[in-house]
């Protein structure tokens, strides 16, 4: 019969059943979907699972081609895009985290963000050097105020 799909699933319904109730996203589902149509005998052309499911048969014969060689495991594989760099690469982070761990400290971020360029040759806006040292360091920069402080400055204007 033309434009029957042949392709040899390994897997069994129930099994296929199992895994379509397991899926948590939508990816996944769509794929395992198409792989238990098939194996119950509910389609037989790429052509029709194309409609039944409303992808393109180029799409579903990508994925057929997929599973032949790589399996289940592979039809199902999410990949990770590689996102944006970090503007402080983690060697810079590494030595500034050192720095920030001695004794004589930073006195504000613009220190660091020369510290940066000079020592690491990063040059990174006053935003990223915040972020990185408060928040991905967990430094704060600022020593607590002595809880006398108010307290002394009003009584030397009242003096004055």
């Amino acid at each position: 019969m033309a434009g029957v799909l042949k392709l040899h699933i390994t897997e069994t319904g129930e099994q296929l059943k199992t895994l379509l109730a397991q899926q948590t996203t939508a990816r996944g589902k769509e794929r395992i979907q198409a792989l238990y149509l098939l194996k119950i005998g509910q389609v037989q052309t790429l052509k029709e699972l194309s409609v039944v499911l409303g992808r393109d048969t180029a799409t579903l014969y990508r994925w057929f081609q997929k599973y032949k060689t790589e399996g289940l495991e592979g039809l199902l594989e999410l990949k990770k895009g590689q996102g944006r760099k970090p503007a402080i690469p983690k060697e810079a982070m590494e030595r500034l985290k050192q720095r920030l761990q001695k004794a004589e400290k930073f006195s504000n971020y613009g220190e660091i963000r020369i510290w940066l360029k000079e020592e690491c040759g990063v040059d990174a806006s006053y935003k990223v050097v915040h972020e990185a040292v408060r928040y991905r360091l967990k430094v704060k920069l600022k020593a607590p105020r002595n809880k006398g402080f108010r307290k002394k400055r009003q009584q030397q204007e009242t003096l004055t």
